[in-house]
């Protein structure tokens, strides 16, 4: 869901996110799967590499559940994340489930 490529094409971008995600935007926005996927196309710039991804982290929560924990930075703009990604039943992919980003300073 970080690169380009991933967010322009909306069939991959359903394909990661859980039927029941959602998220907290950076900007404070609640967003849910279906409107997330109609934005996502909106967002995106051709000539945009995308965002750089430090310190990530992750902890196994509980059997089919994993948190992940970094930061973003895309231009002036970082923010620390956090996703929550739930293994789909059959066990064949992990969807996104939860997703957080909160503005950070360059400290």
């Amino acid at each position: 869901m970080l690169t380009p490529g991933v967010r322009a094409d909306t069939a991959e971008a359903a394909r990661l996110l859980d039927p029941e995600f959602t998220e907290i935007g950076a900007s404070g926005t609640l967003w849910t799967r279906e409107a997330v996927l109609a934005a996502l196309p909106t967002f995106e710039d051709a000539d945009d590499p995308g965002a750089e991804v430090l310190e990530m982290t992750g902890t196994l929560l509980a059997p089919g559940w994993v948190q992940l924990r970094f930061v973003t930075v895309r231009g002036e703009r970082r923010a620390r994340r956090t996703s929550l990604w739930r293994l789909a039943e059959g066990g064949e992919h992990w969807p996104m489930y939860f997703h957080q980003g909160t503005p950070a300073s360059d400290a």
